[in-house]
């Protein structure tokens, strides 16, 4: 049995791996790669959560890394959207394969693509989207003359699914985000796709999110039996408990803080991936706060823990209106207002 970790120990640890302790003095494309990636359903999303994690960042840099496919948008953990490094977009995505076939087979598209051959659908939309890029439900359209008695909307969502479909700039541009039109990922990056070896995935995993149990890995990643995978690496790494007794993992060197380590207010975007790593979130947010993560509304952090929600006015000035979840002392409200004041100096710079 190993040290028992309690809660407020595993969010200090969540806390400092995720660089919301200390603002980080790391490039964007450097903090992508540490944090495996960032959740970006909404496309400025990425934005914030690094202006949140870093020193002098400016949306330029990741607009800059976009347009020079440095970085992309492409469907990976958990069957999301999310903004990764080129060379992961191409490492990570094989993994996710059989989870996105798997929701073809039994989501709710089934019915209506049964009967079809999905690999020569992935096959002919290959060869459209690879020679003029297009929006899911347009290449859709373009496949139903093929498949005249299926829906678009239905092609397109099976192209979705069974292609490594890169969204391509303007989407997700600060100053000029548009509409979703998408590529496959060979092609814009111009290689193949290579699958890193999973436990390089489990240890990277461990670095931005850990101490982690199993499950909590499966939840992060939407990839089942990696059991098998953290047995392999049982002699590389440290085992812990959490306060129900579940086994942790984490890797020897990485940063663990005392449970009574301050930490800031900090703000974070909508569907932040602290929110969503983890089978239990008590880490940092309690059960019935979970519906604002559903919801998809920006968090606060105060004390390491979501206290609170946020939203930026689209006035002149950006004014962001706070709306707390319970009760916050004076001398937190007044921080939480001052790091408010930061982030909407940032928006109107």
């Amino acid at each position: 049995m190993g040290t028992t970790l309690s809660q407020d120990a595993l969010n200090r640890a969540l806390i400092e791996r995720q660089l919301l302790r200390e603002r980080a003095d790391h490039s964007a494309l450097a903090t992508i790669e540490h944090l495996v990636g960032i959740q970006a359903q909404e496309p400025k999303s990425p934005y914030i959560g690094l202006w949140t994690r870093l020193t002098g960042f400016r949306a330029q840099e990741l607009e800059d890394l976009l347009t020079t496919r440095a970085a992309v948008r492409i469907l990976l953990m958990r069957g999301t959207i999310h903004l990764v490094s080129a060379r992961d977009a191409l490492g990570l995505r094989p993994h996710l394969q059989l989870r996105l076939d798997r929701e073809l087979r039994s989501g709710p598209f089934a019915a209506r693509l049964r009967g079809l051959d999905l690999d020569e659908v992935a096959a002919t939309g290959r060869e459209i989207l690879d020679g003029t890029p297009l929006g899911p439900s347009d290449a859709g359209k373009q496949l139903r003359q093929r498949w005249p008695d299926r829906e678009h909307t239905v092609l397109g969502n099976a192209l979705r699914n069974k292609l490594a479909l890169v969204q391509l700039p303007p989407r997700g541009l600060w100053h000029r985000s548009g509409r979703v039109v998408c590529t496959t990922v060979e092609n814009w990056l111009g290689e193949p796709q290579r699958a890193v070896a999973l436990r390089e995935v489990v240890l990277r995993y461990l670095g931005a999110f850990g101490p982690a149990t199993v499950r909590d890995a499966q939840q992060w990643s939407g990839l089942t039996r990696l059991a098998e995978t953290f047995e392999a690496l049982r002699p590389r790494l440290v085992t812990f408990r959490d306060e129900a007794g579940r086994e942790l993992f984490d890797l020897p060197d990485a940063p663990r803080p005392g449970q009574d380590t301050p930490v800031p207010v900090r703000l974070l975007p909508e569907f932040d991936n602290i929110l969503l790593a983890h089978a239990d979130r008590h880490r940092v947010i309690a059960d019935d706060r979970l519906a604002v993560v559903v919801g998809g509304k920006p968090t606060v952090l105060v004390d390491g823990y979501v206290a609170a929600t946020w939203s930026a006015g689209r006035d002149a000035d950006r004014s962001i209106t706070v709306d707390y979840l319970g009760p916050v002392p004076q001398s937190r409200r007044k921080a939480v207002a001052e790091e408010c004041d930061r982030l909407r100096h940032w928006l109107r710079t």
